[in-house]
Protein backbone atom coordinates (compact mmCIF):
# COMPACT_ATOMS: atom_id res chain seq x y z
CA UNK A 1 0.00 0.00 0.00
CA UNK A 2 1.21 3.29 -0.53
CA UNK A 3 0.02 6.67 0.95
CA UNK A 4 -2.69 8.65 -0.96
CA UNK A 5 -0.82 11.83 -1.74
CA UNK A 6 -0.40 12.34 -5.34
CA UNK A 7 0.68 15.27 -7.50
CA UNK A 8 -1.08 15.06 -10.64
CA UNK A 9 0.22 17.16 -13.64
CA UNK A 10 -2.08 17.71 -15.94
CA UNK A 11 0.17 18.11 -19.65
CA UNK A 12 -3.34 19.02 -21.78
CA UNK A 13 -3.34 22.34 -18.77
CA UNK A 14 0.40 22.64 -19.35
CA UNK A 15 0.15 22.49 -23.33
CA UNK A 16 -3.23 25.82 -22.98
CA UNK A 17 -0.77 27.27 -21.05
CA UNK A 18 1.89 27.71 -23.47
CA UNK A 19 -0.94 28.37 -26.34
CA UNK A 20 -2.27 31.19 -24.21
CA UNK A 21 0.94 33.06 -23.99
CA UNK A 22 1.47 32.87 -27.88
CA UNK A 23 -1.94 35.27 -27.74
CA UNK A 24 -0.34 37.59 -25.19
CA UNK A 25 2.98 37.69 -27.50
CA UNK A 26 1.82 36.54 -31.13
CA UNK A 27 4.98 37.97 -32.75
CA UNK A 28 7.17 36.63 -30.13
CA UNK A 29 9.58 33.31 -29.96
CA UNK A 30 9.32 31.88 -26.80
CA UNK A 31 11.75 30.25 -24.30
CA UNK A 32 9.47 28.67 -21.77
CA UNK A 33 11.10 28.89 -18.85
CA UNK A 34 11.72 24.82 -16.65
CA UNK A 35 14.02 25.51 -13.74
CA UNK A 36 14.04 24.14 -10.46
CA UNK A 37 12.37 20.50 -12.29
CA UNK A 38 10.23 23.01 -14.53
CA UNK A 39 8.92 24.54 -11.34
CA UNK A 40 8.47 20.83 -9.11
CA UNK A 41 6.43 19.76 -12.63
CA UNK A 42 9.40 17.28 -13.72
CA UNK A 43 11.52 18.32 -16.52
CA UNK A 44 11.11 15.19 -18.51
CA UNK A 45 7.30 14.66 -17.27
CA UNK A 46 6.70 18.19 -18.68
CA UNK A 47 8.23 18.10 -22.05
CA UNK A 48 5.83 16.48 -24.23
CA UNK A 49 3.39 20.10 -23.24
CA UNK A 50 6.52 22.39 -24.33
CA UNK A 51 6.50 21.64 -27.76
CA UNK A 52 4.63 24.69 -28.43
CA UNK A 53 7.51 26.93 -27.35
CA UNK A 54 11.14 27.61 -28.81
CA UNK A 55 13.06 26.32 -26.72
CA UNK A 56 13.95 26.20 -22.93
CA UNK A 57 15.19 28.13 -20.59
CA UNK A 58 16.81 26.80 -16.81
CA UNK A 59 19.91 26.88 -14.64
CA UNK A 60 21.56 23.47 -14.30
CA UNK A 61 23.76 22.25 -17.13
CA UNK A 62 22.95 18.61 -16.06
CA UNK A 63 19.59 19.37 -16.66
CA UNK A 64 20.17 20.36 -20.04
CA UNK A 65 22.33 17.79 -20.90
CA UNK A 66 19.66 15.13 -20.11
CA UNK A 67 17.23 17.37 -22.32
CA UNK A 68 19.44 16.54 -24.84
CA UNK A 69 19.51 12.93 -24.17
CA UNK A 70 15.98 13.19 -24.31
CA UNK A 71 16.49 13.81 -28.25
CA UNK A 72 15.23 17.79 -27.71
CA UNK A 73 17.04 19.53 -30.19
CA UNK A 74 15.51 23.07 -29.94
CA UNK A 75 16.85 26.14 -28.11
CA UNK A 76 18.11 25.61 -24.45
CA UNK A 77 19.73 28.37 -22.50
CA UNK A 78 21.48 28.55 -19.39
CA UNK A 79 20.00 31.53 -17.34
CA UNK A 80 23.01 31.90 -15.31
CA UNK A 81 25.56 31.07 -17.77
CA UNK A 82 28.48 28.68 -16.97
CA UNK A 83 29.70 27.99 -13.46
CA UNK A 84 33.12 27.20 -13.62
CA UNK A 85 35.37 26.98 -17.40
CA UNK A 86 35.33 23.14 -17.31
CA UNK A 87 31.40 23.52 -18.15
CA UNK A 88 32.48 25.25 -21.34
CA UNK A 89 33.30 22.40 -23.52
CA UNK A 90 30.32 20.56 -22.80
CA UNK A 91 27.95 23.23 -23.44
CA UNK A 92 29.85 23.44 -27.26
CA UNK A 93 29.53 20.04 -27.88
CA UNK A 94 25.53 20.31 -26.64
CA UNK A 95 24.82 23.60 -28.40
CA UNK A 96 23.42 24.78 -25.34
CA UNK A 97 23.22 28.50 -25.05
CA UNK A 98 23.87 30.63 -21.84
CA UNK A 99 23.46 33.99 -20.35
CA UNK A 100 26.44 35.81 -19.71
CA UNK A 101 26.55 38.29 -16.41
CA UNK A 102 30.21 39.07 -15.63
CA UNK A 103 33.63 39.21 -17.10
CA UNK A 104 34.74 36.22 -15.21
CA UNK A 105 32.50 34.31 -17.56
CA UNK A 106 34.00 36.66 -20.45
CA UNK A 107 37.15 34.84 -19.65
CA UNK A 108 35.94 31.43 -19.64
CA UNK A 109 35.25 32.11 -23.05
CA UNK A 110 38.07 33.62 -24.34
CA UNK A 111 39.95 30.45 -22.89
CA UNK A 112 37.74 28.17 -24.88
CA UNK A 113 39.00 25.89 -27.31
CA UNK A 114 38.34 25.70 -31.08
CA UNK A 115 35.12 23.66 -31.72
CA UNK A 116 31.43 24.80 -32.33
CA UNK A 117 30.83 28.46 -30.99
CA UNK A 118 28.14 29.06 -28.05
CA UNK A 119 25.12 30.63 -28.13
CA UNK A 120 25.48 34.02 -25.69
CA UNK A 121 22.83 35.79 -24.11
CA UNK A 122 24.19 39.35 -22.86
CA UNK A 123 22.57 40.49 -19.42
CA UNK A 124 22.24 44.09 -19.01
CA UNK A 125 21.30 45.31 -14.77
CA UNK A 126 18.41 47.48 -15.42
CA UNK A 127 17.93 48.16 -11.80
CA UNK A 128 17.44 43.96 -10.29
CA UNK A 129 21.19 44.79 -8.90
CA UNK A 130 21.64 40.57 -9.08
CA UNK A 131 23.24 40.06 -11.87
CA UNK A 132 24.30 41.66 -15.28
CA UNK A 133 26.12 44.64 -16.41
CA UNK A 134 25.79 48.16 -16.10
CA UNK A 135 24.06 49.97 -18.76
CA UNK A 136 26.86 52.16 -20.31
CA UNK A 137 28.99 49.18 -20.30
CA UNK A 138 26.96 46.84 -22.67
CA UNK A 139 27.90 48.09 -25.99
CA UNK A 140 32.00 47.66 -24.93
CA UNK A 141 30.69 44.21 -23.61
CA UNK A 142 29.29 42.98 -26.98
CA UNK A 143 32.12 44.38 -28.99
CA UNK A 144 34.57 42.04 -26.64
CA UNK A 145 32.10 38.99 -26.94
CA UNK A 146 31.38 39.37 -30.55
CA UNK A 147 35.68 39.63 -31.15
CA UNK A 148 35.83 36.15 -29.48
CA UNK A 149 35.63 33.56 -31.90
CA UNK A 150 33.57 30.96 -29.69
CA UNK A 151 31.05 32.98 -29.44
CA UNK A 152 27.86 34.04 -31.48
CA UNK A 153 25.59 36.89 -29.49
CA UNK A 154 21.68 35.83 -29.59
CA UNK A 155 20.24 38.47 -27.63
CA UNK A 156 20.41 41.30 -25.39
CA UNK A 157 18.28 40.77 -22.56
CA UNK A 158 17.17 41.91 -19.04
CA UNK A 159 14.82 40.49 -16.39
CA UNK A 160 12.63 43.66 -14.71
CA UNK A 161 12.19 43.78 -10.78
CA UNK A 162 8.74 44.62 -10.72
CA UNK A 163 6.79 44.02 -13.51
CA UNK A 164 3.71 43.11 -11.62
CA UNK A 165 3.51 47.13 -10.33
CA UNK A 166 2.36 49.98 -11.98
CA UNK A 167 4.95 51.92 -13.53
CA UNK A 168 7.38 49.08 -12.27
CA UNK A 169 9.22 48.83 -15.90
CA UNK A 170 9.38 52.60 -16.85
CA UNK A 171 12.49 53.09 -15.45
CA UNK A 172 14.41 49.23 -16.41
CA UNK A 173 13.03 49.97 -19.57
CA UNK A 174 14.72 52.78 -20.36
CA UNK A 175 17.85 51.81 -19.18
CA UNK A 176 17.68 48.73 -20.97
CA UNK A 177 17.17 51.02 -24.55
CA UNK A 178 20.06 53.44 -23.70
CA UNK A 179 22.28 50.38 -23.11
CA UNK A 180 20.88 48.70 -26.35
CA UNK A 181 21.05 52.13 -28.29
CA UNK A 182 22.85 51.00 -31.66
CA UNK A 183 22.91 47.28 -31.24
CA UNK A 184 21.84 44.83 -33.52
CA UNK A 185 20.78 42.11 -31.47
CA UNK A 186 17.51 41.16 -30.82
CA UNK A 187 16.45 41.62 -27.57
CA UNK A 188 14.80 39.68 -24.70
CA UNK A 189 12.69 41.27 -21.81
CA UNK A 190 9.79 40.07 -20.11
CA UNK A 191 9.04 37.30 -18.23
CA UNK A 192 5.19 35.92 -17.25
CA UNK A 193 4.25 39.61 -15.72
CA UNK A 194 5.86 41.40 -18.35
CA UNK A 195 3.96 39.31 -21.41
CA UNK A 196 1.02 40.08 -19.40
CA UNK A 197 0.83 43.51 -18.58
CA UNK A 198 3.81 45.52 -20.83
CA UNK A 199 2.83 44.25 -24.36
CA UNK A 200 4.79 47.47 -25.69
CA UNK A 201 7.76 46.17 -23.88
CA UNK A 202 8.19 44.34 -27.25
CA UNK A 203 11.58 42.02 -28.16
CA UNK A 204 11.98 39.36 -30.32
CA UNK A 205 11.70 36.64 -27.50
CA UNK A 206 9.68 36.57 -24.29
CA UNK A 207 10.42 33.95 -21.44
CA UNK A 208 7.52 33.25 -19.59
CA UNK A 209 7.52 30.97 -16.29
CA UNK A 210 5.17 30.32 -13.35
CA UNK A 211 1.95 31.37 -16.14
CA UNK A 212 2.73 28.33 -18.02
CA UNK A 213 2.07 26.18 -14.41
CA UNK A 214 -1.40 27.70 -14.02
CA UNK A 215 -0.17 30.37 -11.28
CA UNK A 216 -0.18 34.10 -10.71
CA UNK A 217 2.63 36.82 -10.85
CA UNK A 218 0.57 39.38 -9.73
CA UNK A 219 -0.57 39.57 -6.17
CA UNK A 220 -4.16 41.37 -7.37
CA UNK A 221 -4.84 39.12 -10.24
CA UNK A 222 -5.78 35.21 -10.48
CA UNK A 223 -4.39 33.29 -13.00
CA UNK A 224 -7.97 32.72 -14.33
CA UNK A 225 -8.52 36.18 -15.31
CA UNK A 226 -4.88 35.52 -17.20
CA UNK A 227 -6.42 32.62 -19.31
CA UNK A 228 -4.13 30.00 -17.43
CA UNK A 229 -5.00 26.78 -15.87
CA UNK A 230 -3.31 25.11 -13.31
CA UNK A 231 -1.33 22.23 -14.19
CA UNK A 232 -0.89 20.47 -11.01
CA UNK A 233 -3.19 19.09 -8.60
CA UNK A 234 -1.83 17.93 -5.08
CA UNK A 235 -4.47 15.83 -3.77
CA UNK A 236 -4.80 13.03 -0.86
CA UNK A 237 -7.44 11.76 1.60
CA UNK A 238 -8.64 11.55 4.91
CA UNK A 239 -6.82 8.77 6.73
CA UNK A 240 -8.66 9.46 10.39
CA UNK A 241 -11.76 11.07 11.61
CA UNK A 242 -11.84 12.99 15.16
CA UNK A 243 -14.78 13.77 17.05
CA UNK A 244 -13.46 16.90 19.04
CA UNK A 245 -15.30 17.96 22.42
CA UNK A 246 -15.30 21.55 23.14
CA UNK A 247 -12.23 22.57 24.76
CA UNK A 248 -10.46 19.76 23.25
CA UNK A 249 -7.45 20.40 20.86
CA UNK A 250 -5.93 18.71 17.87
CA UNK A 251 -2.38 18.60 16.81
CA UNK A 252 1.42 19.76 18.31
CA UNK A 253 1.47 22.61 20.87
CA UNK A 254 -2.65 22.87 21.01
CA UNK A 255 -2.60 25.78 18.44
CA UNK A 256 -6.56 24.77 17.60
CA UNK A 257 -9.25 24.45 20.15
CA UNK A 258 -12.66 23.61 19.34
CA UNK A 259 -14.89 26.21 20.90
CA UNK A 260 -17.80 23.49 20.30
CA UNK A 261 -17.99 19.96 19.79
CA UNK A 262 -16.20 19.43 16.10
CA UNK A 263 -15.17 16.52 13.22
CA UNK A 264 -11.82 17.09 12.34
CA UNK A 265 -10.03 15.26 9.50
CA UNK A 266 -7.21 13.90 8.97
CA UNK A 267 -4.68 14.47 5.71
CA UNK A 268 -2.23 11.95 4.47
CA UNK A 269 0.25 15.30 3.69
CA UNK A 270 2.71 17.44 5.74
CA UNK A 271 5.28 19.68 5.70
CA UNK A 272 8.12 16.27 4.66
CA UNK A 273 5.78 16.73 1.50
CA UNK A 274 6.64 20.49 0.66
CA UNK A 275 3.37 21.69 2.47
CA UNK A 276 4.51 24.62 4.62
CA UNK A 277 4.64 24.09 7.76
CA UNK A 278 3.49 27.54 8.96
CA UNK A 279 -0.12 27.76 7.11
CA UNK A 280 -2.05 29.06 9.49
CA UNK A 281 -5.86 27.93 10.91
CA UNK A 282 -8.03 28.36 7.79
CA UNK A 283 -5.87 28.07 4.92
CA UNK A 284 -8.27 26.61 2.68
CA UNK A 285 -8.45 23.18 1.27
CA UNK A 286 -11.21 21.20 -0.46
CA UNK A 287 -13.14 18.05 1.18
CA UNK A 288 -15.45 16.12 -1.22
CA UNK A 289 -15.18 18.80 -3.44
CA UNK A 290 -16.20 21.35 -0.98
CA UNK A 291 -14.20 24.30 0.69
CA UNK A 292 -13.08 24.05 4.48
CA UNK A 293 -9.58 25.24 6.06
CA UNK A 294 -6.70 23.50 8.00
CA UNK A 295 -6.72 23.59 11.73
CA UNK A 296 -3.93 23.22 14.10
CA UNK A 297 -0.04 22.97 13.57
CA UNK A 298 0.84 21.15 10.16
CA UNK A 299 2.63 18.11 11.38
CA UNK A 300 5.82 16.37 9.42
CA UNK A 301 3.03 13.70 7.43
CA UNK A 302 -0.27 14.72 8.30
CA UNK A 303 -2.30 17.72 8.49
CA UNK A 304 -5.93 18.68 10.03
CA UNK A 305 -9.09 20.14 8.44
CA UNK A 306 -12.73 21.02 10.02
CA UNK A 307 -15.31 18.91 8.76
CA UNK A 308 -17.51 21.29 9.66
CA UNK A 309 -20.85 21.57 7.08
CA UNK A 310 -19.15 18.14 5.24
CA UNK A 311 -21.11 15.46 7.14
CA UNK A 312 -20.37 13.10 4.61
CA UNK A 313 -16.58 13.31 4.82
CA UNK A 314 -15.00 10.71 6.21
CA UNK A 315 -11.98 8.14 6.15
CA UNK A 316 -11.05 8.02 2.38
CA UNK A 317 -12.56 11.00 1.17
CA UNK A 318 -10.91 13.05 -1.19
CA UNK A 319 -8.97 16.46 -0.38
CA UNK A 320 -7.48 18.88 -2.67
CA UNK A 321 -4.37 20.72 -1.13
CA UNK A 322 -4.52 22.99 -4.48
CA UNK A 323 -5.41 22.54 -8.11
CA UNK A 324 -8.05 22.19 -10.22
CA UNK A 325 -10.81 24.14 -7.69
CA UNK A 326 -8.52 25.20 -5.61
CA UNK A 327 -5.95 27.93 -6.81
CA UNK A 328 -2.55 27.48 -5.53
CA UNK A 329 -2.19 30.85 -5.05
CA UNK A 330 -4.87 31.08 -2.54
CA UNK A 331 -2.93 28.81 0.13
CA UNK A 332 0.30 30.72 -0.82
CA UNK A 333 -1.37 33.72 -0.09
CA UNK A 334 -3.10 32.15 3.21
CA UNK A 335 0.71 30.79 4.27
CA UNK A 336 1.94 34.01 3.57
CA UNK A 337 4.25 33.01 0.76
CA UNK A 338 3.88 32.74 -3.07
CA UNK A 339 2.52 29.69 -5.30
CA UNK A 340 6.25 29.27 -6.87
CA UNK A 341 7.71 28.29 -3.49
CA UNK A 342 4.83 25.66 -2.80
CA UNK A 343 5.12 24.49 -6.52
CA UNK A 344 8.97 23.67 -6.13
CA UNK A 345 8.94 22.51 -2.48
CA UNK A 346 6.66 19.44 -3.16
CA UNK A 347 9.22 16.62 -2.25
CA UNK A 348 11.08 13.68 -3.93
CA UNK A 349 8.87 10.95 -1.63
CA UNK A 350 5.29 12.52 -3.05
CA UNK A 351 4.03 9.93 -5.84
CA UNK A 352 3.27 11.79 -9.44
CA UNK A 353 0.93 10.56 -11.61
CA UNK A 354 0.63 12.73 -15.30
CA UNK A 355 -2.68 13.48 -16.54
CA UNK A 356 -3.71 13.19 -20.31
CA UNK A 357 -0.52 12.72 -21.79
CA UNK A 358 0.25 14.73 -24.64
CA UNK A 359 1.54 14.30 -28.60
CA UNK A 360 5.69 13.58 -28.56
CA UNK A 361 7.86 16.73 -28.46
CA UNK A 362 9.40 18.12 -32.07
Amino acid sequence: MTRPLVAQVDLAALRANVARVRQYAPDASMLAVVKANAYGHGLERGLPALDGADGLALLELDAALRLRACGYARTIVLLEGCFEAREVPAVAASGIEIVVHSRSQIAMLREAKPGPRIGVHVKVNTGMNRLGFAPPAVPAICDELAALPAVEIRTVMTHFASADEDGGIDAPLARFAAACRGLAWPRSLANSAGIVRFAEVGGEWVRPGIMLYGATPFTRRSAASLGVAPVMKLRSRLIGVQTLAAGESVGYGASFTAREPARIGIVACGYADGYPRHAPNGTPVLVCGRRTGTVGRVSMDMLAVDLAGIPDADVDSEVVLWGEGLPIDEVAAAAGTVGYELLCAVAPRVAFETVAPAAAHA
